[in-house]
């Protein structure tokens, strides 16, 4: 089984997920962020050289700051397919505050899978599991679901949300999507792990 390492060095929770041949970084967190970030991954026993790949839930700001950053040093964006015409979404943003020096991501620099291309992708560095959209928090959220039960589904809202809607298919989609998985915990971006 990988080890997961929940990283907390902002109000994004992030993770590493440690494959027998490479490491996987679930989100970043906001700009200007690096020197928390080093911190945290050090707490943890994590080198820079074990993350070799990072991969966003989605492109909002918290979950996005450190990409280029990253991509600067060595670790290779993967990039879903559905994601490409978003990455830059927080550009704006992030040129609002000049101390943030925020590069954009270099799109040209990533590698880009479909969905349906994940699970061999991620079983070349020794994590079984795949990638899915799942859309209802915004277009190019996904979800990163391994075999043994663990879910990153980034800011895909609660499903005990699904009650306090009136109407929401696309949530109850998306949820419907990741429960066929038989998810055993549900690691989510801005709350704690939810084990069923």
């Amino acid at each position: 089984m990988s080890v997961v390492s929940k990283l907390k060095y902002g109000n994004t929770n992030t993770f590493f997920i440690r494959g027998i041949n490479g490491g996987v970084l679930v989100d970043t967190g906001y700009a200007g962020t690096l020197c928390a970030f080093y911190k945290e991954i050090k707490a943890h026993g994590i080198k820079l050289s074990d993350i070799t790949y990072v991969i966003a839930t989605h492109y909002h700001p918290d979950h996005i700051g450190l990409v280029s950053e990253l991509m600067k040093q060595g670790v290779k964006l993967l990039l879903v397919d559905t994601q490409v015409e978003y990455v830059h979404f927080a550009d704006e943003i992030f040129s609002r505050d000049k101390r943030l020096d925020y590069k954009p991501i270099n799109v040209d620099d990533s590698i880009i899978l479909e969905c349906n291309e994940s699970r061999e992708f991620l079983q070349s560095i020794g994590l079984a599991g795949g990638i899915i959209s799942t859309p209802s928090h915004s277009y190019d959220s996904i979800s990163l679901i391994l075999d043994d039960g663990r879910c990153f589904v980034g800011d895909l809202e609660p499903i005990e949300y699904l009650g306090g809607y009136e109407s929401n298919d696309r949530l109850k989609k998306d949820w419907n999507i990741v429960m066929n998985y038989n998810p055993k915990i549900i690691y989510y971006a801005h709350a704690n792990e939810k084990i069923l």
